[in-house]
């Protein structure tokens, strides 16, 4: 029988996670996409990999003895596809990568990682104004962007997502909610909120900064901002709070302004985006590095 990629891939994840809602959530998938594919992969080898009741997961022996032989020879079949992709990306020019102000959580490692095994590829890196992350994409100033999600762009590609992570308040830090440990997101009604500017589309901005609370109390509009630096200044001037995403928190440390969680809000995230008219062999290489390294088999 053929051999399916996409199978392998899928128990490798489920071997590290030994879960199958997580597995399915590394490789974008549902729970039940996971089962058929583990399923699919032991009808080819003909007998049961991994051992499964309703509190656990285990790989069993034939599973240990399977995995240990498919780590190398996944690891040397990616080696063989990056050497071909090297070959084919020389001489194609710079890839131009946009970020929002997390370019520094596992993605640079990635950046450099990438520059490292397809040397002929340039890389170079443009940071993205907080108002504007679609704008450079679809205007050709840069290739791919790392931004904040979501993304509803009908000529852009999402391609993969990650640093899922609960957000954050920032306050000044004699703000009442700065002696905290965590905030119910209900009570976002209690301070203006430092929106975007535009030009960001209205969901986009609702998403960053929203306008009610999850039970639909209004949310006291602040001032909005251009930049992530401006809203920080403006949260540091008590003008307003502002939510962030995680990476942003630990990235932006200031003695004047204080990161509190917020339960109750979607997990903010990130994704690569590229314009679909402009997709090209660099930045299919490059979301395959950041798929491989940030979200699939090995992280």
């Amino acid at each position: 029988m053929s051999v399916e990629i996409r199978e392998l891939e899928c128990f490798l994840v489920l071997a590290e996670e030994l879960h199958f809602g997580r597995t399915g959530e590394r490789l974008y998938v549902s729970q039940g996409r996971v089962s058929q594919l583990i399923r699919a992969l032991e009808q080819r080898i003909g007998a049961r990999l991994v051992d499964r009741t309703s509190r656990r997961v285990r790989l069993t022996p034939l599973g240990e003895d399977f995995l240990g032989a498919l780590r190398p020879a996944y690891a040397a079949l990616r080696a063989t596809v990056d050497d071909a992709r090297a070959a084919a990306l020389g001489g194609s020019g710079p890839l131009r990568i946009g970020f929002q102000g997390v370019a520094g959580y596992g993605f640079m490692d990635v950046v450099r990682e990438f520059g490292d095994r397809y040397p002929g590829c340039e890389t170079w890196i443009t940071e993205l104004p907080l108002c504007d992350p679609f704008g450079p994409l679809h205007r050709d100033e840069v290739d791919t962007a790392v931004v904040l999600l979501p993304v509803k762009e009908p000529a852009l590609v999402l391609g993969p997502v990650f640093s899922r992570r609960p957000q954050y308040l920032a306050v000044f830090h004699r703000h009442p909610f700065a002696g905290r440990a965590g905030l119910d997101a209900e009570e976002l009604a209690g301070a203006p909120l430092v929106g975007v500017a535009a030009p960001a589309p209205d969901y986009w901005r609702e998403a960053q900064a929203p306008s009610r609370t999850p039970s639909g109390t209004p949310v006291p509009r602040g001032p909005a901002a251009g930049t992530l630096q401006e809203g920080l200044s403006l949260v540091a001037a008590d003008r307003g709070v502002m939510l962030l995403c995680h990476p942003t928190t630990e990235y932006h440390q200031r003695r004047d302004v204080v990161y509190v969680p917020v339960a109750g809000l979607p997990e903010s995230a990130v994704g690569l985006v590229w314009h679909g008219e402009r997709e090209n062999a660099r930045i299919r290489a490059f979301a395959d590095a950041v798929a491989g390294d940030l979200t699939g088999p090995g992280r």
